[in-house]
């Protein structure tokens, strides 16, 4: 019962989160950047969530974004899933209580979900890379979820220690003893 309410709450955040993409972040982008808050969500669940959560939510996501926004179906899917894959081996290897630690995998989050949306969107298309332009943008993006994480962090890690808590079964002091 507890799983299924987790993931009622997370799906509510999606839709949260896409209302806040399209309606919100529209109008306070920096230089034409907005952030990707998918991205966050993403690395969010994987994270704190069980992987039987986190998967298919992460691709699901990515399918519904790419119909409803995207161009093509299929890249986010494939990238959103790519990061949740990153964010369980994370999970399991480094530490989320450091702050630093949570902003480290955003970033390395977003190089990868735009690099790998950048290069299955231009590649096929056969045009020219512009690789000046693409890295402006990357940083723009970077500094705007580094900023949205630094602000969200101490909503992430108390939401997030809940989440991980009834949804994996763990406490969080005996996960060290």
């Amino acid at each position: 019962m507890k799983n299924t309410l987790i993931t009622i709450c997370i799906i509510v955040t999606f839709l949260f989160i896409y209302f806040l993409q399209v309606n919100f972040f529209s109008w306070f982008t920096i230089a034409g950047v907005q952030p990707n808050l998918f991205v966050i969500l993403i690395v969010f669940v994987a994270l704190f969530a069980r992987k039987n959560i986190s998967i298919p939510f992460s691709i699901l996501a990515g399918i519904i974004l790419d119909a409803l926004m995207g161009k093509r179906i299929g890249i986010s899917a494939i990238l959103f899933g790519i990061i949740a894959i990153l964010g369980i081996y994370f999970d399991k290897n480094f530490s989320k209580e450091s702050k630093l630690t949570i902003i480290l995998m955003i970033v390395g989050a977003t190089f990868l979900y735009e690099a790998g949306r950048y290069l299955l969107l231009m590649l096929p298309a056969r045009t020219g890379l512009e690789i000046a332009g693409f890295i402006k943008i990357l940083a723009i993006e970077i500094g705007y979820h580094v900023l949205l994480t630094i602000i969200l962090y101490p909503i992430m890690k108390m939401v997030g220690h809940y989440v991980e808590e009834e949804s994996k079964g763990t406490r969080i002091l005996t996960r060290y003893f």
